[in-house]
C-alpha cells in the first residue's frame, strides 16, 4: 500500500547529501534522513537481520518478582501472534514461565487473561499485587533458584546449558554461568 505525504519543510542536516523531513500530520515533526531509509531498508533484507522481538530480561522485575516481565512481553507477543517459534516450546508450560507460575500459585491461562484485558504494565502490576499473596524472601527466593540453575550438581542441566551455548555460538564465554545468563547473552544483551 502506497502512502502520499506532504512534505512541509526540509532543513538540511550536518550531512551535506542528506535532508530531513517533517512529515505532514505527525503532530509536530518526525524527522528522517534519506540515508537512515536508505540503511533500514538495506537492514530489513539483510539475510543476518532477524525477526524476533525479544522479550526483557529474566533479570527485570515487577512488584519486586524477577522473570514477570519478560513473561509478560512473551504473553503479549503471542496474543499479538508475533511471539517466535523459538519461544513456544516453553510459553507458560516449561523453564521459568512454569517456575514463575507455580511460584505464584497463578495459572499460564489467569495470566493470560490478565494481560490482555490491561493496557499497561501498571495495571498487570497491580493484579499481582493484589492476587498473589507472597513475601519479599519469596521473590527473592526465586531469583536466587533462576541465578542458581542450573545447579552445579546437576548434570543434566549443566549439559542442557552447554548444549544451548555451543548452539548459539557462544560456548568460549566462561562468564555465562546459567540460564539467565545464557538467555541475556543470546539476546544480545551482555
Amino acid at each position: 500500500m502506497r502512502v502520499k505525504a506532504k512534505v512541509l519543510k526540509r532543513k538540511r542536516s550536518d550531512r551535506p547529501d542528506s535532508f530531513q523531513n517533517s512529515i505532514a500530520g505527525n503532530g509536530g515533526g518526525v524527522f528522517c534522513s534519506v540515508h537512515d531509509v536508505d540503511r533500514r531498508k538495506r537492514a530489513a533484507n539483510h539475510p543476518g537481520m532477524s525477526d524476533i522481538i525479544y522479550p526483557r530480561s529474566p533479570r527485570e522485575t515487577m512488584d519486586g518478582w524477577p522473570h514477570l516481565p519478560r513473561y509478560v512481553d512473551k504473553i503479549r507477543l503471542h496474543l499479538a501472534g508475533k511471539l517466535h517459534a523459538d519461544y513456544q516450546p516453553n510459553y507458560g508450560a516449561r523453564g521459568f514461565d512454569k517456575s514463575w507460575l507455580e511460584a505464584a500459585g497463578v495459572t499460564h491461562a489467569q495470566m493470560v487473561e490478565v494481560v490482555k484485558h490491561s493496557i499497561t504494565d501498571g495495571e498487570v502490576s497491580d493484579w499481582v499485587k493484589k492476587n498473589v499473596k507472597k513475601s519479599a524472601a519469596d521473590k527473592a527466593a526465586f531469583l536466587a533458584g533462576m541465578l542458581n540453575y542450573p545447579a552445579a550438581d546437576d548434570a543434566e542441566g549443566v549439559a542442557r546449558l552447554k548444549m544451548r551455548k555451543e548452539q548459539a555460538n557462544i560456548a568460549h564465554r566462561d562468564d555465562i554461568k546459567n540460564f539467565v545468563d545464557y538467555i541475556d547473552a543470546d539476546e544480545k544483551r551482555m
